[in-house]
């Protein structure tokens, strides 16, 4: 039948899996990085993941498809009941990371933190503290599991840390003026593996090509127990 289904383009994807949360029925899936429409007779066609994407990957389009199956949604969210994922998310599968215990430091750690505010949304964008600076953008989770995080990443730079999957509206808009009002001389990105941190990367790649500046940027990625997989 023709009926009205979503589109993703995988070019503007990011792989955040907030449509795959946001989709009641579970009819998307984040596969090898990418939002996947896996199941179009899960797919009612009314939307809710599009204003969940943060990159406007998803548009509807009318075309043959499966009808949609409500006794099939049903049956998989009773079998999905009490599984350990609330939602289409990676990020939010429970884990336990086992550490053997280290001895303890003989001097207190301190801190590298040179600015106040670091929250994205709060700080200023003309901050007397951006002239020149080597910029750290950090989500937020990236300093709990990397533990010399403050030494190899914070040190040294202006650090502004978020959160795409927690916090509200997109960082691009704000990080563009910052870039484009101010001496920026480099860019690090720090993010966690799980999808929903490409968010955060994605802000900055939009936020660069927007100010109209060639500045140096690298990103580096952490796994969930403490590892740094590429940078």
């Amino acid at each position: 039948m023709i009926r009205k289904i979503i589109k993703i383009d995988e070019e503007k994807c990011t792989g955040c899996g907030l449509c795959a949360e946001a989709c009641h029925e579970g009819a998307i899936e984040i596969i090898d990085g990418k939002a996947r429409l896996t199941r179009e007779d899960y797919c009612d066609g009314l939307g809710d993941c599009l204003p969940a994407c943060p990159t406007n990957a998803i548009t509807f389009e009318e075309r043959e498809a499966p009808a949609y199956n409500e006794a099939a949604v049903l049956a998989a969210k009773q079998r999905k009941a009490g599984a350990a994922l609330p939602c289409g998310c990676p990020g939010t599968h429970s884990k336990s990371i086992r550490r053997e215990a280290a001895a303890a430091p003989t001097a207190p750690v301190t801190s590298q933190l040179s600015q106040w505010p670091v929250q994205i949304k709060l700080v200023p964008v003309n901050a007397p503290y951006f002239s020149g600076a080597d910029l750290l953008i950090a989500a937020d989770c990236t300093a709990y599991a990397y533990g010399n995080f403050h030494n190899e990443f914070i040190k040294g730079r202006v650090t502004l840390i978020g959160c795409p999957k927690l916090d509200e509206g997109d960082y691009a808009e704000k990080l563009t003026a910052i870039i484009a009002n101010n001496d920026i001389k480099s860019v690090t990105v720090a993010r966690m593996e799980v999808p929903c941190c490409g968010g955060i990367e994605n802000a900055v790649r939009s936020a660069l090509q927007a100010s109209g500046k060639f500045i140096p940027w690298r990103v580096v990625t952490i796994s969930v127990d403490g590892r740094i997989l590429d940078q």
